[in-house]
């Protein structure tokens, strides 16, 4: 019988997307195939601390109001430098045994921004997706929506602000740059979280507080009208591009609620009603923004339909949702991969990637 691989989900983390990162573990493991993998659930609790549960029982309730870890009695942590079993429990202190691959199912800061996968690539350990370059350009959307601009690639036009620089931002002068409404974000976030769509002046002051709650850097971007459309992409280093969804929101725009709160806060078209033409211009562009951005594994490109043309990119996502309502696994599926087929390719790369990259010499 063939050796099972040891899959470490790993989920939570100091985010505010944190209880969406597990729920998105939770429903990775229930379509994992349980006769090629073995699974180990480590969940990082919000202070930071990891914790392992070899039977994958961390994750309790699927609703994102009241999921949270629970027996948090093991903690364990990752050992840089070891060649065979980089995992360790610290109390009791003993070896886990190996690990085969690492699933990061971590959204946002301390997770999808280049830290963690840092952390398992000097612990010698594969992992999906995105590897140390890609995700920091990912998650930072300042320096991705910069990198996408000087490759000729369509982006909204935005503003950049740091908290130093709080003093000098100036509604008159943001709004004559980007009209109203417009948009205020943290640089370094998703999910929606700190967001706000600005009408006024009295909204705009509102909106900076928010958004400097999460980020020391904000965005400030204009209001696109037009159909939202995502595409999946897959592969290393030759990726290919899913059918594109679209996501047709009730709300005011697609804010957090409307992504996991509210049952009908949004509609989800998979695939999107496009042309044939325009459908394999945005697969384009999705494979063209995942490659400018040195991406790996995995991502999503979010991207604004303006007109009947006009393709604009909003953001890309290295680490996107696996939620069941997750667009990601849900344009794959459209697309001829099913759930479980789509995460044994995405094992697969982080497995092929790493042995490339052992491959590559160390000394002179």
């Amino acid at each position: 019988m063939k050796k099972r691989l040891r899959v470490a989900i790993l989920f939570g983390g100091q985010s505010a997307e944190h209880e969406i990162s597990l729920i998105s573990a939770r429903n990775i493991a229930a379509a994992m195939d349980k006769k090629k993998y073995q699974i180990v659930a480590i969940g990082i609790d919000k202070q930071g601390r990891w914790f392992i549960d070899e039977g994958a029982r961390l994750l309790r309730d699927s609703q994102p109001s009241q999921v949270e870890l629970r027996d948090r009695g093991k903690a364990t942590a990752v050992l840089p430098g070891a060649t065979a079993t980089p995992m360790i429990r610290l109390a009791p202190r003993r070896v886990l045994g190996r690990v085969d691959v690492v699933f990061p199912v971590l959204h946002g800061p301390f997770g999808e921004d280049g830290t963690v996968q840092g952390l398992l690539k000097l612990a010698n350990l594969p992992f999906v997706g995105a590897g140390v370059l890609g995700s920091a350009v990912g998650m930072d959307k300042d320096v991705m929506k910069r990198l996408l601009r000087d490759a000729r690639i369509p982006v909204p036009k935005f503003l950049v602000f740091e908290r130093g620089a709080v003093g000098q931002i100036d509604f008159a002068r943001v709004k004559r740059a980007l009209g109203l409404p417009l948009f205020v974000k943290p640089a370094n976030l998703g999910s929606s979280v700190g967001i706000s769509k600005v009408t006024d002046e009295k909204e705009f002051g509102r909106a900076l507080r928010e958004a400097f709650r999460y980020d020391n850097k904000i965005l400030l971007e204009e209001c696109i009208r037009g159909r939202e459309i995502e595409c999946s992409v897959l592969g290393n280093e030759k990726p290919i591009a899913s059918l594109p969804g679209e996501i047709i929101t009730s709300h005011d725009f697609y804010s957090y609620d409307a992504k996991y709160l509210d049952e009908k806060g949004a509609r989800l078209i998979v695939p999107a009603r496009l042309p044939k033409a325009l459908v394999k211009r945005i697969q384009e562009l999705a494979l063209q923004s995942f490659k400018f951005l040195c991406c790996e594994g995995m991502a999503r490109v979010d991207f604004f339909l303006r007109g009947q043309s006009e393709i604009i990119v909003n953001e890309i996502n290295t680490i996107p949702g696996f939620t069941k309502i997750s667009m990601y696994p849900k344009m794959w599926q459209a697309s001829g991969i099913s759930y479980a087929e789509l995460i044994d390719r995405l094992i697969r790369l982080a497995l092929e990637r790493f042995h490339k990259e052992k491959n590559l010499r160390t000394s002179v």
